[in-house]
């Protein structure tokens, strides 16, 4: 008897003394063992999305690995050390988004990249992702809250530049997108009830006037294509008929890896890109789809656990607009792809194939592991 309680103070033992160890290095254990199934899970899809292709495979274990080992350095900073260099972060973030203005490379009809021949391409505008909601959490910490109105007002003028800047790429989805998560930490930030209704009310004018005014022929055709794929099956309606078929066609446990027809016979374009859940769904069916909506579940609830426990008001509101943001993400590509949404060109999170987008993400996830992991010792910003 004595015996097995020796054994079982030691297994006690080991399981503290490797939170401990985790704790000391600035790592959320949950938060990176999901991150991992991610990847695992990310890889294995995509090679069958891609048709078998290894170069993309390793290049996405690069970002992955890439971006996990920025996530666990980012992790090391404290929240009120890496609040100082927001503003600098932002200016930076949209004097790259003024060079891809002016001189960004074109690719497909879109002016979104900053290319270094032979050294590297990326995409500005995902790094506004983070810098984003990070810059009006640093500027409405430092004030009382609710924020007032010249707050609001200063906040909104801090989302409007980066936003204007990314919608004439043109970037729409991505431009709406940094456009929520500087408008999530206002939110949480307690704005005030009558500002949310006089905006939403605003909504209506404001989207007939970028309808005439600011979006493009294309995206006005995935407006339209939305509200009636059928009207062009053979066009414009062809990727969502596409991916509802691929879907669908998958039933509750799919046809298996690397058995799919739609995008093995090239009918489902984007495969490997925006519309990688339509493969998932195709060859691991209901099922599939569950396991992963699971794991982005846990992650977002441990994304909320955090956001409750942060002991500074900046680690607050970054880390409750960060998690609220990634859900958007989760919401809008899987939305867009069945059909319940508009095409606007968003990945999934940690399973389509993107370099710059999966190391932004992941860098998102290291300062969620760097406000949870330093609360016991800083104060407030």
């Amino acid at each position: 008897m004595n015996g097995n309680f020796d054994r079982n103070l030691s297994n006690e033992d080991v399981l503290r003394r490797r939170s401990s160890l985790l704790q000391r290095l600035h790592i959320d254990g949950q938060l990176l063992l999901l991150l991992l199934v991610l990847a695992a899970g990310s890889l294995f899809v995509l090679y069958s999305a891609s048709g078998k292709n290894w170069d993309l495979l390793i290049k996405q274990a690069s970002s992955f690995g890439l971006g996990i080992f920025g996530a666990i350095v980012i992790a090391q900073f404290e929240p009120r050390f890496l609040a100082r260099w927001v503003p600098l972060g932002y200016v930076l973030g949209v004097g790259l988004l003024v060079v891809v203005d002016v001189m960004g490379h074109n690719a497909m009809g879109a002016t979104r990249w900053i290319n270094i021949p032979g050294v590297i391409r990326f995409q500005p505008a995902e790094f506004m992702k983070i810098l984003m909601p990070a810059t009006i959490a640093w500027y409405l910490a430092k004030r009382s809250l609710p924020p007032k109105l010249e707050h609001v007002a200063v906040s909104l003028a801090l989302i409007v530049v980066p936003f204007v800047l990314i919608v004439r790429q043109p970037d729409l989805g991505t431009a709406l997108l940094i456009l929520a998560s500087g408008v999530f930490v206002l939110f949480i930030a307690g704005l005030q009830w009558r500002w949310i209704f006089g905006a939403l009310s605003a909504a209506v004018p404001v989207a007939v006037a970028m309808w005439f005014f600011v979006m493009h022929d294309y995206q006005k055709q995935r407006v339209l294509t939305f509200l009636d794929p059928e009207s062009d099956p053979l066009g414009t309606g062809w990727n969502i008929i596409q991916s509802k078929a691929a879907i669908g066609s998958g039933g509750v446990f799919g046809k298996g890896w690397l058995l799919g027809t739609q995008s093995h016979l090239d009918f489902l374009p984007e495969s490997h890109t925006d519309f990688i859940i339509a493969v998932l769904g195709e060859e691991f069916g209901l099922v599939g789809i569950c396991l992963l909506l699971l794991v982005y579940l846990l992650l977002i609830g441990r994304g909320l656990v955090i956001t409750v426990q942060a002991q500074t008001l900046f680690g607050k509101l970054l880390a409750g607009s960060l998690t609220m943001t990634f859900f958007v993400y989760v919401f809008v590509n899987i939305g867009m792809v069945s059909g319940l949404l508009p095409v606007v060109g968003v990945p999934l999170p940690f399973i389509s194939y993107g370099g710059t987008h999966l190391v932004t993400l992941l860098s998102g996830f290291g300062l969620l592991m760097a406000i949870h992991t330093h609360r016991k010792w800083i104060a407030q910003v």
